[in-house]
Formats: C-alpha cells, sequence, structure tokens
C-alpha cells in the first residue's frame, strides 16, 4: 500500500505518501514522537504554521503532484496550502462500508456526496456500481476529483460533477422531486460556496440534514456523515440520524476514524501500536 503513518508525537505526524515523506502538524498529538529526530529529518516535505498562514517547505526532489494507490483507489497526492494533500486516509473504513452496502443491492443505486472534496467516497460508491452526484463548492476541488477518476479509470462511471453550494443544490433537488437511496456529508466547520455563500456548521448543518433526509428514497440504504470540526461528538451525529430508525428500521454506527501508526520501535509489540485519532462518524444502513 502506498500510504503509512510512520510516527506521530508533539503536535505532528510523520506519514509516507508513495515515494514521498511528509510531516505535518496535527492538534491531535498529544504523546512524544517515537522514532528518532534522524528519522523525522528524512522528510521530503514538511508544513509550518504561522500565526495567520502556514507554509510548505519542500525538497528540490519532490514533484508538484504524484500518483498513488490506496484502499483499490489511486489518487493524486499535492501538497497544498491549507497543509492537506488531497487524500484523508482513515476514510478507507468508510470506503469499504459503503462499497459493501451498495454490492449487495439489486435495484440501481443513486448517491448523492456533498463536500465530495476530491472525490475519495465518490470513486468508491462508483466503483461498487452506483451512480453517483458529487457536489462541492471549490472548482479544483472538483477538477482534482475527476483526475483521480481518470486515474482509477473510473472517469467513464455514472458521476455527475455540480460545483455548486450543497444547500443550494439539496433544495433544488426537494422541489425536483429527486431521490437518493444513499447520501453521504463531510461538512467542514466553515467554508464559502462557489459563490462566496458563507456555511457555518453551528448554523446550517441540522437545516442541510433534514433537507437530506426529504430526497431520500422510500427504501434508502444507506447515511453517512464525517465530522472533523472540533467540539462535535459521533454521539451528537448519532442523535441526528436516529430519526431514519424510527421511520425505516436499520442500525446506526458510530466512532472515531483512526489511523494505526507503523513505527518500527513499535512493530514487533502488537500492544504498543499507538492510533492517531482522525475525525468521527456517525452511519446508518437499512
Amino acid at each position: 500500500m502506498d500510504y503509512e503513518l510512520l510516527d506521530s508525537g508533539d503536535g505532528e505526524k510523520l506519514e509516507r505518501f508513495g515515494e514521498f515523506i511528509l510531516s505535518r502538524p496535527d492538534p491531535q498529538v498529544l504523546w512524544r514522537k517515537l522514532l528518532p529526530a534522524s528519522e523525522w529529518k528524512k522528510a521530503d516535505g514538511s508544513f509550518t504554521r504561522g500565526e495567520k498562514s502556514g507554509d510548505w517547505s519542500l525538497k528540490k526532489t519532490i514533484t508538484d503532484r504524484w500518483a498513488i494507490d490506496y484502499a483499490g483507489l489511486k489518487f493524486w497526492i499535492r501538497p497544498t496550502a491549507f497543509k492537506h494533500v488531497g487524500l484523508f486516509p482513515e476514510q478507507a473504513t468508510n470506503w469499504d462500508w459503503m462499497r459493501n452496502v451498495i454490492l449487495g443491492q439489486v435495484q440501481e443505486t443513486e448517491v448523492l456526496n456533498l463536500f465530495g472534496y476530491t472525490g475519495g467516497a465518490t470513486l468508491a460508491c462508483a466503483q461498487a456500481g452506483a451512480k453517483v452526484v458529487h457536489i462541492d463548492g471549490s472548482k479544483v476541488a472538483i477538477t482534482w476529483a475527476r483526475d483521480n477518476a481518470e486515474l482509477s479509470g473510473l472517469d467513464k462511471k455514472p458521476i455527475r460533477w455540480i460545483l455548486d453550494d450543497a444547500r443550494a443544490f439539496v433544495k433544488r433537488e426537494v422541489k425536483r422531486g429527486r431521490k437518493y437511496q444513499g447520501i453521504i456529508m463531510d461538512p467542514p466547520a466553515f467554508g464559502h460556496g462557489p459563490d462566496n455563500e458563507v456555511w457555518k456548521i453551528e448554523e446550517d448543518f441540522i437545516t442541510l440534514v433534514e433537507m437530506c433526509f426529504s430526497i431520500l428514497a422510500d427504501k434508502p440504504l444507506f447515511f453517512l456523515i464525517n465530522g472533523y470540526a472540533a467540539g462535535y461528538s459521533a454521539i451528537a451525529y448519532e442523535n441526528i440520524l436516529k430519526p431514519l430508525v424510527e421511520k425505516y428500521g436499520g442500525t446506526i454506527e458510530k466512532g472515531e476514524l483512526t489511523l494505526a501508526e507503523t513505527n518500527k520501535s513499535n512493530a514487533t509489540k502488537k500492544e504498543a501500536v499507538r492510533l492517531l485519532p482522525c475525525g468521527i462518524f456517525a452511519r446508518w444502513s437499512a
């Protein structure tokens, strides 16, 4: 596999994306590093956050972007000004879950992916045979996602790539009477739509979820919420999804998204392997 979490500690994480190693800050990392400083110095790029912004320090050998294989898909990796690189590897467990749900269906499955970013969930669903509508407010992100689809050999799959504000799009879908068997959302804490629409999770999230409930098919398959906003709990997301159990039955799973370190210092001590908390999720399935 082309991804590894090599080590973490002292507010940073050391990751391998294919042939290149990157170090980035992570506010969740409250413990000490296990690998020696000499290993961290081998990084091909490191991100440093200043008071108002951050910046990458990259070795001359690193390319503008490079491709990796991960979780059955292919992705273009590129360091961005927001410290992200175009892949959230902890989402692989959610991709596997959605694949399994979709693969077990006889009827055609239509999925709506809101805040779709660079397309990991979209590609996983399309790979499993679903028709997908991918929504994001960033033209750069949508172009990146389409490039990932082409790289993964999925560019001919029935995927609609739409640059739009998530709320505005769902409102129109409600009026049009469109229905989806599966809905995915990964809302940021704060953001802007393509026409500079302001998104604030504390003000807009619940309304969006309720609108999405109204565009679920009569026999829906799943509803997945990811969370990276500080201060929220997987239990809160579970509570938001409970009306689906009351209406359709099924079950809700919730928890933390994590990555396991692979550093050599604890490779022989299974009990010593540390997990890096990366986000939260709640997911309902019929």
